[in-house]
């Protein structure tokens, strides 16, 4: 958890997967309860993930709603499960989501490679009950929210990453970490013109997160989450840009990115030098002086060196 002096003993913290089994927990809804602040997660020793302290799964387990009142607060509906939920129609809940009155808290890529937005049903029950949302609940639309719709406006997405956002840096806890968060939304091209040092930004990758896991790398379904991850609204990210910077520079200030030590440059030597003048006497080819040349070898040889004999009279 951030600002934790020190973290208890492994055996008195649990991995997430533990900790979803012992609270009664899918994955999914305790990575969500995690999210919203339901469940509170500290580092693991030695860059391990984080996992739950024992003291925390005791505190959830000890409220009176446990463990209905945990899962119906991660509880999540679609477009059509929410406008039930609020008694529009379905038409109408999701030009509302577009105008950014209902920020989505998830989503997912179906098979027909649509994305299906999830909202909280606790907070869509706040909005219905809102006397304020009576008027965009009922009647005509306003004409200002109309002209909006009909320019295409849609903040669904944008919303969304404003409050993942908000999840990961939570999660942070070096500044680099929250740089690498920040940095999450922005393209590669806007990176290197913010980070231009190649060894800071590889540093910043590695704590970059990607977006939630939708399908293989490389898939239809990853290739849209990660779009639905990438800022496009420029004032969305021209902020983003000025926050990475900053970033940046407090991540530099704690700790500098790791560079590779330097290699020692082998120079010729120079002209004089015992060296130089030792290679210098060293004849390239030939023979060394004061041996014999080597005698062939061979047939050739054979017949060079066997002594004539006399001839017969």
């Amino acid at each position: 958890m951030p600002g934790s002096t020190a973290a208890p003993p492994r055996h008195h913290t649990l991995a997430p997967s533990r900790a979803a089994r012992e609270l009664g927990l899918k994955r999914r809804e305790f990575e969500l309860a995690v999210h919203l602040g339901r469940i509170r997660t500290m580092p693991g020793e030695g860059g391990a993930g984080r996992r739950v302290a024992r003291a925390e799964i005791d505190r959830l387990r000890a409220t009176q709603s446990f463990p209905e009142g945990l899962r119906e607060s991660v509880a999540t509906v679609s477009t059509t499960a929410g406008a039930a939920l609020v008694d529009v129609p379905a038409g109408r809940f999701t030009r509302l989501a577009r105008l950014g009155l209902m920020t989505p808290v998830n989503f997912y890529v179906n098979r027909y490679r649509a994305v299906v937005w999830l909202y909280l049903a606790d907070e869509l029950r706040e909005f219905a009950a809102d006397g304020k949302s009576a008027a965009l609940l009922t009647g005509r639309m306003p004409e200002g929210l109309r002209d909006q719709l009909a320019a295409g406006l849609d903040l669904r997405a944008r919303n969304w990453r404003g409050r993942h956002l908000g999840f990961l840096l939570r999660q942070a806890d070096d500044p680099w970490e929250r740089a690498g968060a920040v940095a999450a939304f922005l393209d590669p091209a806007h990176l290197a013109d913010i980070v231009p040092d190649p060894y800071e930004r590889s540093h910043l990758h590695r704590f970059r997160p990607g977006p939630p896991a939708h399908g293989t790398p490389g898939s239809p379904a990853a290739q849209l989450a990660e779009k639905i991850m990438t800022a496009e609204h420029p004032d969305e990210t021209g902020w983003l840009r000025n926050d990475l910077a900053r970033a940046v520079e407090e991540a530099r200030a704690h700790r500098s990115a790791p560079r590779p030590a330097a290699q020692p440059v082998q120079h010729p030597p120079r002209p004089g030098t015992p060296t130089a003048r030792n290679r210098a006497a060293t004849p390239r080819c030939g023979p060394p002086t004061g041996r014999a040349p080597e005698r062939p070898r061979g047939l050739r040889g054979w017949l060079r060196g066997r002594k004539p004999r006399p001839a017969r009279v």
